[in-house]
């Protein structure tokens, strides 16, 4: 799944040549025909799809300016590369100003609209990561942030909406990495409290001798090792929200004074005389079925039914599949960013193979997974052989995983001394109407051709490396030193093909 750019210009040439552009860049290339057009696309149901504009200034009707004076208001996040061919002073202020990414004077080069898109959308990819960030660090998450599409997350945020609307005690119930969390942070965020304290406590992470003063907090001198007085989690919460997460784990001792600071609204903080009152909205949230932890006595009946007025369930990522595409896209160009690399996005085939899988990590599993890809990737597009295990467990896709050197040649195995046979799996000699090569001679012959040679003088096979480097010496030659065009061609990305280039010691003279 590719980033989609939208093209604005009322010259149909014009917008022939940036939508090539834009295409052999990896993106998806969306060409509309003036400013009215493009207004129409972004106000519509396919609008929040766009990830980029490119912008002619000059067009009959609704000009550039007008749109990006409407569209930026409306949507902040999206970067906008403005067209022109008159590069003035004054107009590059005045489109900066309404908020434009960039500015490029026509005719554009390739390489320089290249540069301006990746810019754009690495900067942007990384400005609403943090605003995403400061937004859950200060308490006003909403859940227009969470990327949650699909039917079955609609109830999740009717009821995580009307919750927030009061202080009514919630519990989220789902199994790990469905993001319990971004839907408590939501509920502050659209509630009352927001900008307040949000206070996490993972009650699974805290060693059983410190809950008690890491929740409700111990005076000076209380026990051994306390040199200093400790508020707890409830009184850094007051006033805000306190999240509990894996609230089952917590001890049945804990469970009791846990029920009365809930009923009274006040703790007791370790070796303090009096209680402190505290002002708290509790979120809990567990991966375990409470219910059944009361039938086996390992969990207090009545708190369970102080916590469980509002239950919300999030149901696991393989029951709202229709999310996958979009945290995909997500992970995939925050992480980009975030490790600098040229990666836009992911093959049809690849996303195919990542929606039919059923993600037992939920989310959490997501990212991880791309992250690992995105630092793996040598191209700007992530493939099946990205995922290997992944692919190695969705049928169908196991031998798309396999590195292509290795899917492109089988051995076959024989019995006798007869010369070894390959079948090629990407291209087949029936196709091409050539004869099957039956020795290794004839098989470099009919796959590379006849200027690279897979065996030495003697019969041996080469290292790779020096046929890797005659292929791109042989594909520079034959592009006539076009680095963006021979790029395209390996399959890998400028920024690899220059490192190759370099670490073999290649010289590359342009034409």
């Amino acid at each position: 799944m590719t980033q989609a750019i939208l093209i604005v210009d009322d010259d149909p040439a014009q917008r022939r040549i940036l939508e090539e552009v834009v295409n052999r860049d990896g993106y998806r290339a969306i060409p509309v025909d003036g400013g009215a057009a493009a207004l129409e696309y972004l106000e519509g149901p396919a609008g929040a799809d766009i990830s980029l504009m490119i912008l002619d200034l000059v067009m009959p009707g609704v000009d550039g300016m007008e749109v990006l004076k409407r569209t930026h208001p409306a949507k902040p996040n999206l970067p906008v590369i403005v067209l022109t061919a008159h590069g003035g002073i004054e107009t590059v202020v005045n489109v900066m100003r309404e908020g434009a990414a960039d500015f490029v004077v026509k005719p554009v080069s390739p390489e320089r609209l290249h540069v301006s898109m990746r810019n754009a959308l690495k900067v942007n990819a990384l400005t609403s990561e943090i605003g995403r960030l400061q937004k859950r660090q200060t308490g006003r998450l909403t859940f227009g942030d969470i990327i949650a599409r699909s039917p079955a997350m609609d109830q999740v945020i009717r009821l995580g909406k009307r919750a927030a609307q009061s202080n009514i005690p919630i519990l989220i119930e789902g199994e790990s990495g469905v993001g319990k969390e971004l839907i408590a942070a939501a509920i502050q965020g659209e509630g009352e409290r927001a900008g307040r304290p949000f206070i996490t406590v993972n009650c699974g992470a805290i060693p059983e001798n410190l809950v008690e003063s890491i929740l409700f907090g111990h005076e000076k001198g209380s026990f051994t090792g306390a040199s200093d007085k400790h508020a707890g989690k409830f009184q850094e919460a007051s006033g805000g929200t306190l999240f509990l997460d894996e609230i089952g784990e917590l001890p049945l001792d804990i469970q009791v004074k846990l029920l009365r600071a809930l009923q009274q609204g006040e703790v007791d903080p370790v070796g303090s005389k009096k209680p402190v009152k505290v002002d708290i909205r509790l979120i809990s949230a567990t991966n375990r079925d409470l219910l059944q932890m009361v039938k086996d006595g390992t969990f207090r009946e009545d708190l369970y039914y102080r916590l469980n007025v509002f239950p919300i369930h999030v149901p696991p990522l393989r029951q709202r599949k229709e999310d996958v595409p979009d945290l995909v896209a997500h992970f995939v160009r925050r992480l980009a960013a975030e490790e600098g690399k040229d990666v836009v996005g992911l093959s049809q085939t690849a996303l195919d193979m990542l929606c039919a899988y059923d993600w037992p990590g939920n989310v959490r599993q997501i990212e991880n997974t791309v992250f690992r890809a995105i630092v793996l990737c040598d191209g700007e597009t992530l493939q099946v052989s990205d995922f290997p295990q992944i692919a190695s467990m969705v049928e169908g896709y196991e031998e798309a995983a396999m590195p292509r050197a290795a899917a492109a040649i089988e051995p076959a195995i024989y019995t006798d001394d007869r010369p070894i046979e390959f079948v090629s799996r990407e291209r087949s000699h029936a196709q091409q109407g050539a004869a099957p090569a039956h020795t290794l001679a004839d098989f470099a012959r009919s796959t590379f051709g006849d200027g690279i040679a897979v065996t030495d003088a003697a019969g041996n096979v080469r290292k790779l490396e020096d046929i890797e480097a005659e292929m791109i010496r042989l594909a520079i030659e034959k592009y006539k030193g076009h680095m963006t065009e021979v790029a395209r061609r390996l399959g890998i990305g400028r920024s690899t093909l220059y490192r190759k280039v370099r670490d073999l010691g290649l010289e590359v003279r342009e034409t």
